[in-house]
């Protein structure tokens, strides 16, 4: 049968594979597809089932098919069961839509895992398809940091994949200038072929509103979290901080809502009744997207407990910048890349050492003129430079070119002079 080359009015076709994440809830990927149909593309995102996410819909002129998600548990054995059922179930909806609707131009992979580059050749060798590899994660680094520097066989087979998902690209796709570096050196791609587009905010939908009193749960102070709650994320070390703030130092003036989910949480969850903190930190799994603006807005920190590992320090944490969008000061432990992205709108603590991080919260909460100060610089800064529409116009311009599309790229408003010099100072604001 005869695969129809370009159906729906000429519209060049992208396929969109994520893994870890449903879309739309996958922020950055959601991003990436809207900023692609606005541009005329005609996008497929195959991806795991979850809240919001059906076997088959189409939201806001993006179709996305989904299979049923499969995580069997959390040791490195499962995480290959998990992947290769992945890798089948994507395989099988991707080719389903190339004989729906005709081949894709450019195809679309995020990792973790790295594990479709297989398919990608595919597609080449059938159709001319392109491979762009959005690289989300180090996914050596990111195994190191769970499980240890042992088990060499398995660490020698992600640095494996990861070659080659970097030889069959013929775009990469760094959130981050040392994840661009590790495509440069570890993976031999040429300076031309990798773009660094990070994951900015969308600053229209993600800004303060009118705080929510009640869930502050009766006392003055909240703080929060929002994100994946795995092994290397650190979330346990919030727990053992409030312990210190409520326990030992007598706090109870602070609220905890952590939001999430993840491997992790039962455990976090039994660590938090183990302490007696049940009353003072919520755990509310995984919320929409109405909750996590009504408890940003209402919040006084964003708390970005990510440890020092051989993963974190040169990853860029999403939620740094939401926290920003929202006017959150954070605290952070002083990671290198937490550094470029929060600069002056977050406290930074020594690495790991839960009491500096536990009296770093308590000394943003009581002061509230440090809070408005680093607030207003985060928002200000995601508006004049991190921001999506400070991204989107170099993540277009690349599909663009291997689309064959020859249209003007987004293009950015220039930040204003004194944002522009400080992007130029050292490691200290911006490495």
């Amino acid at each position: 049968m005869t695969t129809p080359r370009r159906p729906h009015g000429g519209r060049p076709r992208v396929l969109v594979i994520v893994q870890n994440l449903p879309v739309p809830f996958d922020r950055r990927v959601w991003l990436e597809c809207q900023t692609l149909c606005a541009a005329g593309y005609d996008v497929t995102v195959v991806c795991p089932t979850g809240e919001g996410t059906e076997a088959e819909q189409t939201v806001d002129g993006v179709r996305i098919v989904a299979y049923p998600s499969f995580a069997p548990g959390g040791s490195a054995l499962s995480y290959a069961g998990e992947y290769g059922y992945s890798f089948l179930a994507t395989a099988r909806l991707a080719l389903r839509e190339r004989r729906r609707a005709g081949r894709f131009d450019v195809v679309q992979a995020c990792n973790p895992p790295d594990i479709f580059w297989p398919l990608a050749r595919w597609l080449r060798l059938r159709d001319d398809t392109r491979f762009v590899f959005d690289h989300h994660d180090l996914c050596p680094e990111l195994f190191r940091s769970r499980f240890g520097a042992g088990r060499r066989p398995l660490l020698r087979g992600l640095l494996f994949l990861e070659r080659q998902t970097f030889s069959a690209a013929d775009r990469v796709i760094s959130t981050n200038e040392s994840y661009a570096e590790v495509a440069l050196t570890r993976g031999g791609k040429a300076p031309a072929h990798v773009t660094v587009v990070r994951t900015g905010p969308d600053v229209d939908r993600l800004k303060r509103r009118a705080p929510d009193p009640e869930l502050r749960r009766g006392r003055p102070h909240l703080v929060a979290y929002l994100g994946v709650m795995g092994p290397q994320d650190g979330v346990e070390l919030i727990i053992e901080a409030a312990d210190v703030i409520v326990n030992r130092m007598g706090r109870r003036d602070v609220s905890f809502c952590l939001m999430g989910s993840g491997d992790e949480r039962p455990r976090l969850i039994a660590e938090r009744d183990r302490w007696g903190l049940r009353d003072h930190v919520d755990l509310p799994g995984r919320v929409s997207d109405e909750v996590v603006a009504e408890v940003l807005s209402t919040a006084d920190l964003g708390l970005c407990p990510d440890p020092l590992n051989p993963l974190n320090d040169v990853s860029t944490m999403n939620k740094t910048m939401e926290y920003m969008a929202f006017e959150l000061p954070v605290v952070a432990f002083d990671l290198r890349e937490t550094r470029v992205s929060a600069q002056d709108a977050a406290r930074y603590v020594t690495p790991n050492v839960v009491e500096e991080y536990a009296a770093a919260i308590v000394e943003l909460l009581d002061d509230p003129a440090a809070r408005e100060r680093m607030g207003r610089f985060g928002r200000q800064r995601v508006e004049e430079q991190l921001g999506w529409s400070y991204q989107r116009g170099a993540y277009q311009a690349v599909f663009d070119e291997l689309a064959g599309v020859h249209s003007a790229p987004v293009r950015p408003v220039p930040a204003p002079a004194a944002e522009a010099a400080r992007a130029t100072e050292p490691a200290t604001s911006e490495a």
